[in-house]
């Protein structure tokens, strides 16, 4: 056997034996508290970046870029995977989770600076992604390299994609939609690992934001207000 399989399938043995007792609750149902949607990328850890270890308490849907979109038969329309969990399960909070140094958006960013093109499968998911960061590329400041751009386009994304989950008719109005950066690069100045709000319901104004959501204050922040 393949030795990356025998040490999962260890570690998966750790797992098993920690959680025996935890699923009794959620064996026949689920009716998770949130609905997360994270970026595709082994860094991004989406229950363990919550230091959730409660089965049945979160939603995790994972594609690359973070997107809450696909294309339906109409045009584009919100993800059926994060739809599901919303109508199916009563789940009445979704978290957007963007991250720095994100790949998917340096390459829709690389793609609309100079027509660069992927493997059919990731052009597939660069093409949904593209459109909801080209008005951010074109209003980025001059000076920024790559890195500084990426970042700041990361939150411009974040933003896009509550606003996709805000605006669409087939989520709820009764649902709370919240937009986060998770940062292992030392951007925001906290620790690594931490995550910071960047938009609640289409609010992204930091001190807006600091005085509607006091409790978590220090938790909000943005690096670039558009």
């Amino acid at each position: 056997m393949n030795g990356t399989v025998v040490d999962l399938l260890t570690g998966n043995a750790r797992h098993a034996e920690r959680f025996a007792d935890r699923f009794d609750e959620v064996q026949d149902a689920q009716h998770p508290a949130a609905v997360t949607v994270c970026c595709s990328d082994s860094r991004v850890l989406q229950d363990e970046m919550w230091g959730n270890e409660q089965p049945g308490q979160l939603f995790t849907v994972g594609n690359i870029g973070n997107r809450v979109v696909q294309l339906g038969e109409g045009g584009e329309e919100v993800s059926d995977d994060v739809l599901y969990p919303i109508t199916h399960a009563g789940t009445e909070t979704a978290v957007v989770v963007g991250h720095t140094g994100c790949g998917a958006v340096t390459g829709a960013y690389q793609a609309l600076a100079d027509d660069r093109t992927e493997p059919e499968g990731i052009e597939h998911s660069l093409r949904l992604l593209a459109p909801h960061l080209e008005a951010g590329v074109a209003a980025l400041p001059d000076g920024f390299d790559t890195a500084e751009a990426v970042n700041r386009l990361v939150e411009y994304n974040v933003d896009q994609q509550v606003e996709s989950l805000v605006d669409s008719e087939r989520v709820p109005d009764s649902v709370d939609v919240v937009g986060a950066v998770y940062d292992f690069q030392d951007v925001y100045g906290g620790q690594r690992g931490e995550i910071h709000v960047v938009n609640v319901d289409g609010e992204r104004r930091v001190d807006a934001l600091r005085e509607d959501h006091p409790e978590v204050g220090d938790r909000i922040d943005r690096i670039w207000e558009y």
